[in-house]
């Protein structure tokens, strides 16, 4: 029986996710088609356009992390591109969100579906929706995703085995295939992938359910506008608040000391 926390929370706490479960071998289809179909020229724009950049979260050594999605702070992509004005190197703002969307559209209709069902029906509680893939050997630093309003539930599509996990805490979470894992990001946590194969999820971000709406859809605006003056290629994703402080560091410590003095 898996053993829940206030960070590792029970994903049958949110039956809208439902969703995206029901259809977690079709969403995966969609990805590794994408992955096989798609030019050299969408993929380098799905994963430099349609994913969030951080400046704050590092790893050890240069393994690497890369995310490209679909839903932004609620918004499909090419209206989050339209909303910010959001200009690239190669790319004005209006030719951006018109590519993203013509890619959205001829790649990812299923996934896009689910969302706007979800949505629908429960007043825009769908937040954020990117996959997410660890590369072999990538190895996060200790950080924590400054997100008191929302949770974060990844669905997972492709899990090799071996040492691909969580660390969170004290705990040690696994992915597995087809089932969510659903965390409060503002815990300190350290990611990695020791494996020898790729590691993809879908990342969906949704409000709080225990929260008042106005509150965090307000801490949302408040929030996501900072994160865009300080980088818009964070799609309101990441900001400066990602650093683990020196408490951060103490509690996961003393944490893990704790686990192992239980152990003794």
């Amino acid at each position: 029986m898996e053993t829940y926390s206030e960070y590792n929370l029970d994903p049958q706490q949110f039956p809208f996710l439902k969703s995206f479960q029901n259809n977690w071998q079709e969403i995966r289809d969609e990805f590794t088609n994408f992955m096989k179909q798609a030019s050299q020229e969408e993929l380098i724009f799905a994963y430099n356009v349609m994913g969030p950049k951080t400046k704050t979260i590092k790893t050890k050594g240069d393994k690497k992390y890369s995310a490209f999605g679909v839903l932004f702070q609620g918004q499909f992509i090419e209206e989050y591109i339209q909303k910010h004005h959001i200009s690239y190197p190669d790319y004005e703002s209006e030719t951006a969100a018109t590519k993203a969307l013509a890619l959205r559209q001829k790649y990812f209709p299923i996934l896009a579906k689910a969302i706007a069902q979800v949505n629908l029906s429960t007043d825009n509680v769908i937040r954020n929706v990117y996959f997410g893939t660890f590369h072999p050997g990538l190895d996060i630093k200790l950080h924590v995703n400054y997100n008191p309003h929302m949770n974060r539930g990844y669905l997972g599509l492709i899990v090799p085995q071996g040492d691909v996990a969580m660390k969170i805490c004290h705990d040690k979470l696994y992915w597995h295939e087809g089932q969510f894992m659903i965390l409060d990001h503002s815990y300190p946590h350290c990611p990695h992938n020791y494996t020898e194969y790729d590691r993809t999820v879908l990342i969906v971000d949704f409000f709080k359910t225990d929260k008042p709406r106005e509150e965090v859809i307000q801490f949302e605006r408040e929030l996501v506008s900072q994160r865009m003056q300080d980088n818009p290629y964070s799609l309101g994703i990441f900001g400066k608040s990602d650093r683990a402080k020196r408490e951060d560091f103490i509690k996961y410590g003393l944490a893990h000391q704790l686990e192992w003095e239980k152990g003794l």
